[in-house]
């Protein structure tokens, strides 16, 4: 029973290593030069910290087919806004 839970939380792990390794990259504007615009993306949450804000841009980036993006605009008040462009 031990090895079982030893070796599902091994997965557990592994798996969300993997996802992330997926999540796009942040990139300054320099850096997007040489890359294709393909969208983009926001966010507006109550977040704890504003890296969640790019956590989630990054998420949204990702499933738009994006490998990069920069962040274009940032607000903190009740909650965190974000808006990027994203590249391939």
């Amino acid at each position: 029973m031990r090895k079982l839970s030893v070796s599902m939380i091994s997965l557990a792990l592994t798996t969300l290593t993997c996802s992330s390794a997926l999540a796009a990259k942040e990139i300054s504007k320099e850096e997007a030069k040489q890359y294709e615009k393909i969208g983009e993306v926001s966010t507006t949450k109550e977040y704890t910290a504003p890296s969640d804000a790019v956590k989630d841009i990054s998420q949204k980036a990702d499933e738009t087919g994006g490998k990069y993006f920069v962040i274009t605009s940032g607000n903190e008040d009740d909650k965190i806004r974000g808006a990027a462009t994203v590249y391939k």
